[in-house]
């Protein structure tokens, strides 16, 4: 018979591979304390790496760089599937996913329709912010940042280039979810993100 510590290992290596998981990803094999033990025995043999608290990850190898962690997007997206909440980058996450700044900010900032909280990922925090559901309703994933990273630039100090280069990664949009998430946007972006969706339904 399998040890708590080995079901737990087994399920991560057939469901998990490099996702993020947590330790109500296995109520079924015991308590929590039971559960909890399980998850430090394993963080201490190196089979897997606490990121966070309560947030684990089996890290995957590479021959060259050696240990590869999970980017902070999926473990903020593991952490929306859990809520089941929904989630937007937003602020300088934004502009940087987009490519419009080579920064990556210290505070990784997403909008959600879930819980407030702030949680410490090494160097960086992710901090999710409790808004109204129809902030986080587009559906694209890069239409919702283009929506974003213009609301943080603003309608006065958005630049001629800026609008272009947001233009030109619009055309990746899928044309129903662009058109869906324009409806969603302020007036001023809905102009900016026009010129997209005609560009690649015409």
């Amino acid at each position: 018979m399998q040890t708590t510590e080995e079901q737990i290992l087994t399920r991560i290596k057939k469901a998990m591979g490099a996702l993020p998981f947590f330790a109500d990803n296995f109520k079924s094999f015991g308590n929590t304390k039971t559960v909890s033990k399980a998850l430090e025995r394993l963080v201490k043999s190196g089979e897997i790496d606490r990121v966070a608290a309560g947030i684990f990850v089996r890290p995957q190898k590479d021959n060259i760089i050696g240990k590869v962690m999970p980017d902070i997007e999926d473990i903020a997206k593991a952490i929306a599937r859990r809520d089941r909440a929904r989630i937007v980058p937003t602020g300088d996450y934004a502009l940087n996913r987009l490519g419009l700044s080579t920064q990556v900010p210290m505070n990784i900032m997403y909008l959600t329709d879930g819980s407030a909280r702030k949680i410490k990922i090494g160097n960086y925090t992710i901090v999710f912010n409790k808004v109204a559901s129809k902030s986080v309703a587009a559906i694209g994933e890069i239409s919702r940042l283009a929506i974003q990273a213009l609301k943080t630039i603003g309608k006065e100090n958005v630049t001629e280039r800026e609008i272009q280069h947001i233009q030109s990664i619009l055309q990746n949009e899928k044309p129903t979810h662009l058109e869906y998430d324009i409806r969603l946007a302020p007036a001023w972006i809905q102009e900016i993100m026009k010129v997209s969706l005609q560009k690649i339904t015409q």
